[in-house]
């Protein structure tokens, strides 16, 4: 089921030219396997893991953002230089663990929005705090992976820069028109697919209407922040979406 959010305002909205996804949550169920190596990281610096903190603190956010505020919580300051070392030991365990997972545990629905969007001609970029390892090494593995034109992650920007900030937002929509001379992206001209708080206030953030899923947090939850929402991407239909920026668009023009 679809809701508009109440707040929408179509005079905001033009044509809908590009699609950006995020990554954990969205295109791949692996909350859990993040949460475990987090737990994990801060146990060998001897600290206690606290899963209140890590919902909190991670969820839609980058691991460099993510673990400074776990480490800072517990009274441990650590360096830029050593909080590097630490995420490049997660990033090599995250890799162990998905070269043991067949299937990989991606979301139902994400081959028939791949094809929509590649038959809208829609850009398609994935906005996410991972690293860029990550996300390569999953799109490796999948049959859409080459239709994704651009990736923003967490290597893009500054360390410790992540959701709910809209920078990555704001740089796939540049970089995009960098790729594209004759595009002109602006922030309504996108659809940002989200599941967490901290990925839906980017996205709002920047100015790009997005469409929460219930994927990480219930449905009401999320229906108090998104543009839409639906339960499962399954659902996700861009015929039923495009109307609102065509709408826009002829209002603009």
């Amino acid at each position: 089921m679809y809701v508009v959010s109440l707040n929408i305002s179509l005079a905001g909205l033009m044509a809908l030219k590009a699609v950006l996804l995020d990554f954990n949550g969205i295109v791949i169920n692996d909350e859990a396997i993040h949460e475990r190596l987090i737990e994990e990281l801060l146990l060998e610096e001897n600290l206690r893991p606290n899963p209140q903190d890590l919902e909190e603190y991670c969820l839609g956010r980058s691991d460099a953002a993510c673990l400074s505020d776990l480490l800072a919580r517990q009274g441990r300051v650590v360096s830029d230089i050593y909080l590097e070392k630490l995420l490049d030991r997660k990033a090599a365990r995250y890799q162990e663990v998905l070269a043991g997972l067949d299937p990989l545990p991606l979301y139902p629905g994400l081959d028939d929005l791949i094809y929509q969007i590649r038959a809208a001609q829609l850009k398609l970029a994935i906005v996410s705090g991972a690293r860029r390892s990550e996300i390569e090494t999953v799109l490796s593995l999948v049959r859409w992976g080459e239709h994704v034109g651009l990736i923003i992650s967490a290597d893009d920007l500054a360390i410790g820069v992540s959701k709910p900030a809209p920078d990555g937002y704001l740089l796939a929509i540049d970089r995009l028109n960098q790729q594209f001379g004759d595009l002109a992206l602006c922030p309504a001209d996108c659809l940002a697919i989200e599941d967490s708080f901290a990925g839906i206030d980017a996205a709002k953030h920047a100015g790009v209407p997005v469409l929460g899923v219930a994927h990480t947090y219930p449905y009401q939850m999320i229906h108090r922040r998104a543009t839409w929402v639906i339960d499962h991407l399954y659902e996700l239909s861009l015929d039923w979406l495009n109307p609102y920026y065509s709408l826009a668009s002829h209002k603009l023009s």
